[in-house]
């Protein structure tokens, strides 16, 4: 990093130690107006985003769809407050150019928004493994989840993930790592370092976010090829699972989206620290930008991945299950098989229980048969 070159003393507080403002760089009008067209973006997809998942909300007669926009309406909050929060100091140092030494001699105000850039992280994936382990659970367990206060546990839930990540994002101010500012000035961020508690704290963010994206990419698969089997299965006496299809296309979404923002940030933190190399500013500040994208992305899956919005799109084509089915009877007989192979064992259990289910016999049918002639 380029810092200047004021000498450091033993009063250099903590957050200032490694580089120190003010940079040899000039912020440009762009930067301001990319700043503030990028956060004001996200502000208004997500309010869009949240209009859309109250008017859902009040509308909807499912409990596992209630539940499923109950996690979506966190998601939507915390991603707003994050855009808005990060947002406002990035725009008012790119508008002002305020001297970090000079406003925050103490260094409260960067390690506050190093702490809001953590727990903004991570919330988001850790929400959207939570998501994944509600839709494997009423998927594949219906039976396994609690029929009373559904809504409560959601929301218990939801509370808990913002408890974690809270906590986590505190853990610099007990010594576990630390926050530090960082180039071009606008922002803080933890230290990624292959030292001490530096390390400790670079591993855990990163571990703790790759290991949600793949906790929710192998229950999502899991999910999405039960729901095949239900829906493209022999059985057609299934009941109706539209909702389930919608609510995991958009969860599938979210996974995508959050797996192509977050996997490259991630995956550098961790090869930097373990690497023991010099941290690369440049490749940072990329990195940061893409993580950035999720929260504006994330609302557009709830906005137009929606069987409404795409009736009104493609008016003419029928979404239900059975007349896509009907039109595309080569796309069923390829998923038919395709759970078949897949899911070997789950069918056979299935096989068990039904043959169980039809020894259970009915009073009418324990008459005797007329005797052979």
């Amino acid at each position: 990093m380029n810092a200047s070159a004021q000498p450091f003393t033993n009063n250099t507080p903590l957050c200032y130690s490694i580089s120190s403002p003010p940079f040899k760089y000039k912020p440009t009008i762009a930067s301001a107006y990319f700043s503030s067209i990028f956060g004001s973006l996200g502000l208004i997809s997500n309010l869009i985003a949240f209009v859309v998942l109250l008017k859902s909300y009040r509308q909807t007669h499912s409990r596992s769809r209630s539940s499923f926009l109950i996690f979506l309406g966190g998601l939507v909050i915390t991603d707003f407050m994050g855009l808005l929060v990060t947002s406002s100091i990035v725009v008012s140092f790119h508008v002002t150019h305020f001297n970090w030494r000079k406003l925050d001699p103490d260094c409260h105000f960067c390690n506050f928004m190093g702490m809001s850039m953590v727990f903004y992280g991570l919330c988001p994936l850790l929400l959207s493994a939570a998501m994944a382990v509600e839709r494997f659970i009423g998927i594949n367990h219906p039976f396994a989840r609690s029929s009373s206060k559904p809504k409560s546990r959601i929301v218990c839930m939801v509370l808990m993930v913002w408890l974690i990540a809270g906590c986590i994002a505190l853990l610099p101010l007990i010594n576990v790592g630390s926050y530090h500012m960082q180039m071009p000035g606008s922002w803080c961020f933890f230290n990624i370092s292959s030292k001490g508690n530096d390390q400790v704290f670079s591993l855990l963010f990163s571990l703790v976010g790759l290991m949600c994206i793949a906790v929710s990419f192998l229950l999502n698969t899991i999910s999405v090829v039960t729901l095949i089997k239900v829906c493209c299965g022999e059985d057609r006496s299934q009941r109706r699972r539209d909702h389930e299809i919608e609510m995991m296309v958009q969860l599938i979404l979210i996974m995508v989206i959050a797996s192509i923002c977050w996997c490259p940030l991630l995956a550098f933190i961790a090869q930097t620290v373990l690497s023991e190399g010099p941290l690369q500013v440049r490749y940072l500040l990329l990195w940061i930008r893409f993580a950035t994208w999720n929260q504006i992305l994330d609302p557009w899956v709830y906005i137009l991945f929606r069987r409404a919005v795409l009736k009104r799109i493609y008016p003419r084509f029928d979404w239900s299950r059975g007349s896509i089915m009907t039109q595309y009877p080569s796309l069923s007989n390829t998923l038919r098989r395709f759970t078949r192979s897949s899911l070997g064992s789950t069918l056979g259990s299935d096989e068990t229980e039904g043959t169980e289910k039809s020894n259970v016999t009915t009073p009418a049918s324990l008459k005797p048969s007329p005797p052979s002639t």
